[in-house]
């Protein structure tokens, strides 16, 4: 397999922990050699343009490179809670999730994986895999691995989470995240270009997805003015209100409540008024956990 020596001493990404992950070892990620998986299913509550009718045909990968104190989906994330499986059957997967009409395949926290993705998706598309690949990503990545994923992945989907550096660290454990998260969205516009939508289904490009969270609108003025100033008008923009407390938020005060609509608002304010209306924006009922996915092994 081409990649696979990338985790013999694993850099895949900024931590750069060197484990040798095929050989039984882990680093932040807790994950060594193998898949870890935790549901395959079409997913209907992504933007509109990945959805559509149909769903996105979604993996949720087990573990995660970030720490996010409220994270939604930490059951996988930080409990890893899923399944091993091989490439051939990531494979099959695919293809199970096209054969049901999903408009893309969804690699939710694909960042430890890569090198099996590509594995996998090289003998999917063999197989008849035609729809389009969509890497769903906090964005804590490095250029030189979005590069490898250049012919293979038509759709990125990487959060902007801070501007802060020490925001990042508190809640994400995640130093230097805004440098390595705007350098690799950059890359991830270079390799895919401007967005394509047909039929309201998006074929190629880039949605930039950022939370706002509670107490900290003016670092969401930040991340959208690097947007404005690098991106505006050949990304999408999804700007979310959907934080709901969840994992150890409990634990900062700060964060331990929902957002309210003056804090969300005034963000709205900033999209609009800096022409940065291409996308999508959310209703203050979308925080709740109902939207949370029950991960039960699903297609797998």
């Amino acid at each position: 397999m081409r990649y696979l020596q990338l985790l013999e001493s694993c850099t895949i990404c900024p931590r750069e922990c060197r484990a040798n992950r095929l050989k039984g070892e882990t680093g932040f990620c807790k994950i060594a050699g193998g898949i870890k998986v935790s549901k395959a299913f079409l997913h209907f509550w992504e933007e509109p343009c990945i959805s559509g009718k149909n769903g996105s045909g979604t993996v949720f990968f087990s573990g995660c490179n970030m720490g996010c104190v409220f994270c939604q989906n930490y059951e996988i994330s930080q409990k890893r809670f899923g399944v091993y499986i091989d490439v051939e059957k990531l494979a099959m997967i695919f293809l199970s999730l096209q054969a049901k009409g999903a408009h893309n395949i969804n690699l939710v926290t694909p960042t430890i994986y890569v090198p099996y993705i590509i594995e996998a998706l090289e003998i999917a598309k063999r197989k008849g895999l035609s729809i389009p690949v969509v890497y769903n990503t906090s964005a804590y990545e490095k250029p030189e691995t979005i590069e490898l994923l250049r012919g293979y992945v038509d759709i990125f989907l990487p959060d902007l989470k801070y501007f802060d550096d020490e925001t990042a660290k508190k809640y994400s454990n995640a130093p230097l995240y805004f440098e390595y998260a705007t350098k690799s969205i950059l890359k991830m516009y270079e390799i895919v270009g401007d967005v394509k939508i047909e039929n309201g289904i998006m074929k190629k490009g880039v949605i930039i997805r950022h939370l706002v969270l509670p107490m900290h609108t003016n670092d969401s003025i930040k991340v959208l003015s690097w947007i404005k100033d690098n991106l505006k008008g050949k990304v999408l923009l999804s700007l979310m209100s959907q934080y709901y407390p969840m994992y150890r938020a409990g634990e900062y005060k700060e964060i331990s409540r929902r957002l309210t609509k003056r804090e969300y608002q005034k963000v709205v304010n900033f999209v609009l008024e800096n022409g940065l209306d291409y996308g999508y924006i959310q209703d203050l009922d979308s925080a709740t956990d109902k939207y949370t996915p029950d991960f039960d092994l699903e297609g797998i």
